[in-house]
């Protein structure tokens, strides 16, 4: 049979499912692992093409764009380069001083206007001067980058950067897009990252965070003030490496044994950012026995996420646990953290109302703590967890199919001195033998504050603190204007409150500027010449595919050097010379190009959202994605 359609090329999740049951009735279970693992590989396929269905506002996303002309005449030769622009506001809503924190917004630009985000989006602030307003460029970080098929294609993509501002203070910023000669920023920052697979190491000014090598948890953290204190468990634990966070977990009914996200050899399903404002590591999957694989049990789905960021002394943990079957547990823990070697003194938690207090939890409070920790008198070293989302998500609230809905608590259990553990809490989110629905989730986000708490003003401060994660700085998207309907006065009303002034510098980097369009343009085209001749029926380029991420010209015209930075599709293919050696040579025979480097990354890993619509018809992936998706 001819195979001339990509439904042709591929099997079915559907198909292997009915494969892996014959194999499994006929005894051949090595027919049966892989094919369980094909199922696994086609579900990726679809999360792939998942992306490029169409938005019914997809047509629209041209109106939410400005040309630059409708920018003060002033600011013209700064964003030289860039076609479009929004204006975002950032208020303050609490009367308190704001310091790096994170915005984070959903950018949404018709495909025709932009070549890759990731490339071309730019923040700059505005910037009120002795002389009038002024632009600042920002540092942003974008990620998650996807693209639609179809008439009115769009690229969307999270756009994330950090704001300091006064008590009830309002700041302006512009989004800028579209510039084709765009490299990827090269932004440094206080956060980094290093290490592979689930062996990270993510730090900031404040903290270092180890995560294990074997499954993702947090190891240790290092705290970057005083005497450098570091926060471990040691001992044997239960048999899995020691590690200082140890949800999520649930205990079986009738207790015959605990089923935890620790007991991975190693993650299931993983998913790193990385970046220069944040570092985002999510991992999902079931939780293992500690008798894996013979209990494999798949009633209930763990994911979990760290958020690192740049210049704060806390980070973040998203938890989502979902019942996939109808099931009864004996108890739930969903934050759990123990520290060896007795590194605090006193401890501390926070109530319904947000209000800090030190000591023991009282009794009529055990149930009803939305925070918990322990700090150090004399070091003012602290470490507290702060609950911003703690609830169940019934999966038929009111229904008369259900009697009751389980009970969420939000108890800790938090001890100085725990015979064989050191000091720990434990919330026991569910307990007494709850029933739960297919469909029922539990949802938390927890802030972990590392900042040193201050002797008579440590409970103080924990309140602002509080107050600052429940009520996040506003982020208002300005309305805009197609080029001609609106006078700049009019577009810019609110924004700017004295005349515009010439900024400082340029947006643009050597290798952005205009003199370099022409050339880095023919640069571009000239990779469509470059195939993956591992394709041998049609033009997979390496343009047309996105294995390029970014050409860099680090001198501008001056020097005729261009850095390539490239990928390869799937780390099955590691040999990138195969495909970069010919780049090379192709590109150097580019007038104007006298030498080019190659720097092959694996982050981000590629995806079908970057090829263009040539390669996509080339392959025969579908428009509209078929069958079910997650």
């Amino acid at each position: 049979m001819a195979e001339t359609r990509y439904v042709d090329r591929i099997d079915s999740v559907d198909a292997k499912v009915e494969a892996l049951a014959r194999a499994r009735a006929n005894g051949d279970h090595a027919i049966a692992l892989a094919l369980a693992d094909s199922i696994k590989d086609g579900v990726r396929a679809e999360v792939a093409f998942a992306s490029a269905t169409p938005s019914d506002r997809d047509s629209d996303a041209h109106a939410d764009w400005s040309p630059v002309s409708a920018l003060p005449s002033q600011w013209h030769e700064w964003v030289a380069g860039w076609t479009h622009f929004r204006i975002v506001t950032v208020t303050e809503p609490q009367g308190l001083l704001r310091d790096h924190e994170p915005v984070d917004i959903e950018v949404v630009v018709p495909v025709p206007r932009s070549g890759s985000l990731a490339r071309e989006l730019r923040v700059a602030r505005l910037v009120d001067t002795a002389s009038g307003t002024s632009l600042g460029r920002v540092v942003s970080q974008v990620y998650g980058e996807t693209r639609t098929r179809g008439p009115h294609p769009v690229r969307r993509a999270h756009l994330a950067w950090s704001v300091n501002l006064d008590a009830s203070e309002q700041a302006s910023f512009v989004i800028l897009v579209g510039n084709p000669a765009a490299e990827l920023p090269r932004d440094v920052t206080d956060l980094t990252v290093s290490g592979e697979g689930s062996a990270l190491e993510i730090g900031n000014a404040h903290h270092v965070a180890s995560l294990s090598a074997q499954m993702g948890q947090l190891e240790r953290l290092r705290y970057r003030r005083g005497h450098g204190l570091e926060l471990f468990a040691g001992g044997e634990g239960h048999g899995e490496p020691p590690h200082i966070d140890w949800a999520h977990d649930y205990l079986a009914s009738d207790r015959f044994q605990k089923f935890r996200v620790t007991n991975w050899d190693a993650c299931p399903n993983m998913e790193v950012i990385r970046g220069p404002v944040v570092t985002i590591v999510r991992r999902w999957g079931f939780p293992h026995s500690p008798l894996h694989p013979m209990f494999p049990a798949s009633r209930m789905f763990v994911e979990v996420r760290y958020l690192f960021y740049a210049g704060v002394p806390y980070f973040l943990k998203d938890g989502r646990m979902e019942a996939t079957r109808d099931f009864t547990l004996n108890y739930l823990r969903d934050d759990e953290w123990v520290f060896s070697g007795y590194a605090f003194t006193d401890q501390v938690w926070v109530d319904e109302d947000g209000v800090a207090h030190e000591g023991a939890v009282p009794p009529d409070h055990a149930d009803r703590m939305w925070g918990v920790g322990f700090f150090h008198r004399d070091s003012q070293d602290a470490f507290v967890s702060l609950r911003l989302q703690h609830h169940l998500e019934s999966a038929i609230p009111g229904s008369d199919l259900r009697q009751t809905v389980p009970a969420m608590r939000h108890a800790d259990a938090p001890a100085l001195h725990y015979p064989g553990h050191g000091q720990l809490w434990s919330r026991w989110a569910l307990r007494d033998d709850p029933e739960l629905l297919a469909g029922d989730r539990l949802v938390q986000r927890n802030a972990y504050l590392t900042a040193p708490y201050p002797p008579g003003d440590g409970a103080s401060q924990l309140g602002d603190w509080v107050r600052r994660f429940r009520n996040p700085v506003v982020v208002s998207v300005q309305p805009s204007h197609d080029a001609g309907t609106v006078s700049t006065s009019t577009l810019l009303s609110g924004v700017i409150g004295t005349e515009a002034t010439v900024p400082p510098g340029r947006l643009a980097m050597a290798g952005e500027e205009a003199s370099c369009a022409v050339l880095k343009q023919a640069i571009w085209d000239a990779l469509r010449d470059v195939r993956d001749d591992m394709f041998y029926t049609v033009n997979a380029n390496l343009h047309g595919m996105g294995y390029v991420y970014d050409l860099r010209m680090p001198d501008g015209l001056a020097s005729g050097r261009v850095e390539m930075t490239f990928t390869m599709p799937h780390r099955g293919r590691p040999m990138y010379r195969y495909l970069a050696n010919p780049a090379v040579a192709r590109l150097k025979q580019v007038p104007g190009v006298r030498g080019v480097t190659v720097a092959p990354v694996w982050d981000p890993p590629w995806t079908p959202d970057r090829m263009d619509d040539d390669a996509w018809q080339a392959m025969d992936f579908p428009v509209m994605p078929s069958g079910p998706h997650v």
